[in-house]
């Protein structure tokens, strides 16, 4: 299968730049895959589709302020280079920089990030985003990214991350007003670099009805990393590398999941992290015998790209937005819906008709 079989034609203009307020308020495009059948709702209209006994999983990350503009000296040496900081923590003679955290690495302060431009990054320097907060260049990998070496550790590096970085919006939303909506109404684990966004149409109010009727909800973390940001550039898609993710299953949550399974309930996934989240945790335990649950208690990395012909062992219905052409996310929609085809012609639909897309757009649900 070809990475250009995914692609589609977008309108710019249809490329949400802002939320919709309030939050289930956006459109929802209802999917029967049994049947091809298609439906035109508004979020909202999804307590219709939702049944009591049914588990609803979301995935709990958290997005914290990733995207941090700093200074590097011009020069290639390092040595000497605190006698070049004023006393505003910026390089005298300098250049500047954007560095986008991804994730940290086995050594808690070495981080592996991106950044903007890379081509002035050279081992050694120093980068410094405030008077008490810079790191230094370790290494430039083979796929573009960098290692770099903070004086602290994971958790302080977040901390000010938090203090003088800013969310790290798509590229493709233009304004930075929208930032203080890039987060779930239910985000409360620190640690992703991006938001997962079918969550978005969630309210408090929707939430709380789901539950009246008898909805029931767990919750899995995902903490969203590079290859949200990563195109495929293979032409082959089994030539496409995934790059891991942290993820973190708790035994409550495994059992609430296992026995919706054992017991014939739906499990609603919202969103694609969450579908990659509880199917890659069942592929580490591939191969048990029917008899044992499908899902385990796990916490660590996983790495698994959902395309058509995966077979799905956890997820029944999917809550999802309308994702990017050719990417990874749209494969994986294409694999729940069971068709490629299907999906593309809902697509073209959504064009037509002018739903919103991407991470401030509007809704799809699966079933």
């Amino acid at each position: 299968m070809r990475t250009s079989d995914f692609d589609y034609n977008l309108p710019k203009q249809l490329i949400a730049q802002i939320p919709l307020e309030p939050r289930d308020s956006s459109r929802l495009m209802v999917l029967d895959r049994e049947i091809k059948k298609v439906e035109d709702k508004r979020f909202f209209d999804i307590m219709d589709y939702l049944q009591k006994g049914d588990l609803l999983v979301w995935n709990n990350t958290k997005v914290f302020k990733a995207r941090l503009r700093g200074t590097l000296a011009l020069d290639e040496e390092a040595d000497g280079l605190e006698n070049k900081i004023d006393t505003t923590g910026k390089i005298l003679n300098a250049s500047p920089v954007e560095i986008f955290l991804v994730k940290p690495m086995e050594n808690n302060k070495v981080w592996k990030v991106l950044a903007k431009p890379g081509r002035k990054l050279r081992l050694g320097m120093k980068i410094v985003f405030a008077a008490d907060f810079s790191a230094e260049v370790l290494l430039k990998e083979n796929d573009g990214t960098y290692l770099i070496e903070f004086a602290e550790d994971d958790m302080s590096v977040r901390a000010k991350a938090n203090k003088y970085g800013e969310v790290p919006t798509p590229p493709y939303v233009e304004t930075s007003s929208s930032s203080e909506r890039y987060q779930t109404v239910y985000a409360k684990e620190e640690g992703s670099v991006a938001a997962p966004t079918a969550g978005f149409h969630f309210t408090p109010e929707l939430i709380a009805k789901l539950k009246d009727k008898g909805v029931e909800f767990a919750e899995v973390t995902l903490h969203v990393g590079l290859g949200t940001f990563l195109s495929v550039k293979t032409d082959s898609l089994e030539e496409h590398h995934m790059h891991s993710e942290w993820v973190e299953l708790t035994s409550k949550n495994a059992d609430l999941i296992n026995a919706a399974k054992a017991e014939g309930r739906r499990v609603v996934a919202v969103g694609t992290t969450t579908v990659r989240g509880l199917e890659g945790i069942a592929l580490k335990f591939a191969g048990q015998t029917d008899a044992e649950p499908v899902l385990r208690p796990y916490s660590g990395d996983i790495n698994i790209f959902i395309y058509p012909g995966f077979k799905f062992k956890v997820v029944d219905t999917l809550i999802t937005n309308f994702h990017l052409p050719k990417s990874t996310l749209l494969m994986l929609v294409s694999a729940f819906a069971g068709s490629r085809e299907f999906i593309l012609d809902c697509y073209q639909k959504a064009v037509e008709e002018k739903y919103r897309f991407f991470s401030f757009g509007d809704a799809m649900l699966i079933k």
